[in-house]
């Protein structure tokens, strides 16, 4: 564990939710690589009467992105009593296809953006984001969404079978001002910049 910064264990460690078998996964995907960034989200999740918690701890180093997983599950037929499951999964920044980052912003002002020289224009102070989401991808997983096709032509009772788009989508993590505060939101677009630039990187060299 030593491999771990300081300020990953005290994320973990804040999150408050089994640090021990949190930490375990990630030191254990991490192996010998120097840690470069990393967020840690903890995001309680509500399921009829009970509460479950789900820390997602992302950490980027030289060469990887690691992303794991710890979520609590009750006793089921698996395991007698209440237990945390943990998945890791480590991806070669090479393989990494798409870093996409949406940014809210609450109530802009009109007089955000002003006017510079040539037509080119100056960003005045801008209100920080109040939400913020990361998808990251990498091939992995793919969604497709289809609906009937139809042509231009408003009285074609024909079939035109279907269409859809296919999007990759292997992670995503959304943060709010409201939910995690504002440097949560901060933290997560700063590790989204380093990350451009790591993949830039290895996209370079490749």
């Amino acid at each position: 564990m030593s491999d771990l910064t300081p300020d990953l264990l005290a994320g973990i460690e804040a999150a408050g939710y089994h640090p021990e078998a949190v930490t375990d996964g990630v030191a254990s995907a991490l192996a010998d690589e120097s840690v470069l960034d990393f967020l840690v989200h903890h995001e309680p999740t509500f399921d009829r009467d009970e509460i479950r918690r789900h820390v997602t701890v992302v950490v980027l180093t030289a060469t990887r992105l690691l992303v794991g997983h710890t979520d609590e599950h009750p006793a089921d037929d698996l395991l007698p009593t209440p237990y945390t499951a943990t998945t890791t999964e480590a991806v070669g920044l090479d393989a990494v296809t798409s870093v996409l980052v949406n940014r809210l912003v609450a109530q802009p002002q009109a007089g955000d953006v002003r006017p510079g020289r040539r037509g080119h224009g100056q960003r005045g102070h801008l209100t920080a984001p109040s939400e913020a989401v990361l998808t990251v991808s990498w091939g992995a997983v793919r969604h497709v969404d289809l609906e009937p096709a139809s042509c231009a032509d408003p009285d074609c009772e024909a079939d035109h079978g279907y269409t859809g788009s296919l999007t990759a989508d292997d992670f995503s993590l959304r943060v709010s001002a409201t939910a995690d505060g504002g440097d949560a939101v901060e933290r997560l677009l700063g590790f989204a910049r380093t990350l451009s630039q790591a993949t830039a990187r290895a996209t370079a060299r490749t």
